[in-house]
């Protein structure tokens, strides 16, 4: 008999760990090859786990509610075989620990270009019999913390292990015997130190608020603190520049009237505006590819693929980004299709971990609510996104070979928030621009 270790495999793109909500198996069942072992939560969407190979679950390893990073051994199944003890998957912690180190502790390192180095031994992955994650061990080096001081932090994670929440929690209730440690710069006069040094600008923490007579408490669930995690972290990541532009409607609004009931005949497909408005983003990413990037450190990766996000409310409240992939290889059937069952899918918790990672650009309709703008927040590591306003009908100047006339117009707002470290005015204005361009050049006489 073989054990084999079930790894919690790779989630999708920056998830680093997911939560155990359901064992579909006990121990002691027998499970066959692809089949389903447990669900697990992510920030980004809950899937379930299947198993690589046949044979019989012997032993669980993380309890439903617990937290197991990715690449992490979460059961073990016995099958066939020689008596030997391994892993089903190849381990990916490593490419696992240095994305969540790069995505999660992007001031840690920013402080690290402007703070002296500090002479002391680094913080041991392992100590004590404690993990400690690749931000704890960030946050120990970025605070001063060494190795003693830090093994002496209650932990409140799975095994005693220390968090983010217990590292923060330690300092803000001040730190009991510990010693600055020493540095190059301690030799340095104080005058020149701080005229020679930037000083590193610490986030306040968040007010404090009492709950008044009558007030209700509701604690957010987990996909919402991770959403607000995610959010402040874009903010504190890119420098957000928004610009707008109103783009006349009318002529897509009156083809999709004329069409929309024979392509539902025809296709078994409602066609709505989103994948019409995805299609001339497409389009002005292929005239703009630098909006197509990301920012890696110093470095601009310029992606070859457009991979549009479309941003989805759920039924409880939260967002989910499901990703149309090479949307620019798709027709507007296409990418009809695409929308349709990926929003479907999205709102019956039915996505893949892979559907809802690689975005390179993310598109949120606003209009859906009845908003005329919105100012989007950055889908990190994207570096724009546009918002696309409700379509209202209002008198506009129309320029005629005659003359100017007032007519009645249906108008839309096109918000595009951008990465301002790498996208300048004029390309994110520019881009918006063509974006409603193409719109307003629409076919009337089309076919699909």
């Amino acid at each position: 008999m073989a054990q084999l270790e079930l790894i919690l495999p790779k989630m999708g793109e920056s998830v680093a760990e997911a939560t155990i909500t359901t064992w579909l198996k006990n121990e002691g069942d027998f499970i066959e090859a692809e089949e389903s072992v447990v669900e697990v939560a992510t920030d980004k969407v809950d899937s379930e786990v299947p198993s690589p190979v046949s044979g019989k679950l012997i032993k669980i390893i993380s309890n439903v509610n617990d937290v197991a990073q990715v690449g992490e051994a979460i059961a073990i199944i016995e099958t066939e075989g020689t008596n030997e003890s391994t892993s089903v998957h190849e381990p990916v912690s490593a490419p696992v620990e240095e994305v969540a180190a790069k995505i999660e502790t992007q001031v840690a390192a920013a402080a690290e270009t402007v703070t002296p180095p500090i002479l002391s031994a680094p913080i041991s992955k392992k100590s004590n019999g404690r993990f400690y994650s690749p931000l704890v061990r960030s946050m120990a080096k970025e605070e001063g913390i060494n190795q003693t001081e830090l093994d002496g932090i209650p932990g409140s994670g799975k095994d005693g292990r220390v968090t983010k929440k217990d590292v923060l929690t330690y300092l803000e209730g001040g730190r009991v015997g510990s010693t600055p440690i020493k540095t190059e710069s301690s030799t340095v006069p104080a005058a020149a130190a701080a005229a020679s040094t930037p000083a590193v600008q610490k986030t306040a923490p968040a007010p404090s608020v009492t709950a008044a007579p009558g007030d209700e408490i509701i604690e957010m669930d987990r996909m919402r603190k991770l959403i607000a995690d995610h959010m402040v972290n874009s903010v504190k990541t890119s420098p957000h520049v928004t610009s707008f532009v109103e783009a006349d409607m009318t002529k897509i609004v009156l083809w999709r009237n004329k069409i929309k009931n024979s392509f539902l005949e025809k296709h078994g497909e409602k066609i709505t505006f989103t994948p019409i408005i995805m299609e001339a983003i497409v389009r002005a990413i292929q005239d703009f590819p630098m909006i197509n990037v990301s920012v890696d450190g110093s470095n601009i990766i310029k992606h070859s693929a457009i991979n549009l996000g479309m941003a989805a409310a759920l039924p409880s409240g939260n967002l989910i980004v499901p990703v149309v992939k090479n949307a620019d290889q798709l027709s507007l059937l296409g990418l009809t299709k695409a929308v349709n069952d990926l929003a479907t899918r999205a709102r019956n918790n039915a996505l893949k971990p892979d559907e809802v990672s690689g975005g390179t650009y993310t598109v949120t309709n606003v209009g859906t609510f009845g908003n005329l703008l919105g100012t989007p927040i950055i889908n990190q590591p994207q570096v724009a996104i546009m918002a696309a306003g409700a379509i209202v009908k209002k008198p506009a100047v129309v320029e005629t070979p005659e003359g100017d006339l007032i007519a009645v117009r249906h108008k839309m707002f096109l918000s595009h928030s951008y990465d301002h470290r790498v996208v300048d005015g004029a390309l994110g204005g520019k881009f918006v621009k063509r974006v409603a361009d193409y719109l307003e050049s629409w076919d009337l006489n089309r076919e699909i």
